[in-house]
């Protein structure tokens, strides 16, 4: 069978970010917690929580982890390592526009 033309690419790392999104939210949703109350009960800026979910920030991950009672490591094994530490850097694919850099698409047209 053939691929459509106009299918979406997506490659493995994606996918698995997509998982782990997918498995954060639904984690979140059983526990009854919103992003919202996680930057308040935190003293997050607003946004912060449901930044991290999906882009690498230290403080929104703890929080998150901390709220699902768990290590941010077993919530987000593509940025950290097995024994719980941090990858420094990040991978590019963490950050939303690097997948739309990759994807071939720009967040700035220009004028």
């Amino acid at each position: 069978m053939h691929r459509d033309a106009g299918a979406r690419n997506v490659n493995r790392a994606e996918m698995r970010r997509l998982k782990e999104v997918a498995r954060i939210r639904e984690l979140l949703t059983l526990a009854q917690i919103t992003l919202t109350a996680i930057d308040k009960t935190y003293g997050l800026p607003a946004g912060t929580a449901g930044n991290a979910v999906h882009e690498p920030h230290v403080a929104g991950e703890r929080a998150i982890a901390a709220a699902l009672r768990t290590h941010p490591h077993l919530l987000w094994p593509s940025r950290y390592l097995a024994d719980g530490r941090r990858l420094s850097p990040q991978p590019a694919i963490n950050y939303r526009h690097a997948r739309r850099a990759a994807a071939g698409g720009s967040s700035h047209e220009a004028a």
